[in-house]
């Protein structure tokens, strides 16, 4: 599957996952990139990040959510939910409406998730 399968039908969230993916790519060239019927996952040794359709599981007019795994909570009013789904991970989640969404600070919180997923308790 690729992420035009993930996105048919709703192009602004296909150009959001692409604007990602190009923000990835500028990491690093171990990351692996993995497309499913919910998600586009980019993984290291493990997945740091997570971009999916808000609208085909939630009532959310958003093209797109980055959701980003870190070993710590970062706080910032950006985000419309952080989770702590288990003992070592923060589960980050971003909306994405926009291109500029795709900022210096998003690259910045991208970067920590990347540099994260390398260390595999």
């Amino acid at each position: 599957m690729e992420p035009e399968d993930l996105f048919a039908g709703h192009p602004e969230g296909l150009t959001l996952c692409r604007l990602v993916q190009e923000a990835v790519a500028d990491l690093g060239d171990d990351v692996t990139t993995a497309a499913s019927r919910s998600q586009v996952a980019f993984r290291r040794r493990r997945g740091f990040a997570y971009v999916w359709r808000p609208g085909q599981y939630v009532a959310n007019d958003a093209p797109a959510v980055l959701s980003l795994a870190l070993p710590h909570e970062l706080r910032s009013r950006r985000f419309k939910e952080v989770v702590h789904p288990s003992p070592r991970v923060w589960m980050h989640h971003l909306e994405l409406r926009r291109p500029q969404d795709v900022d210096d600070e998003v690259r910045a919180w991208l970067a920590a998730a990347y540099a994260a997923a390398v260390d595999v308790p």
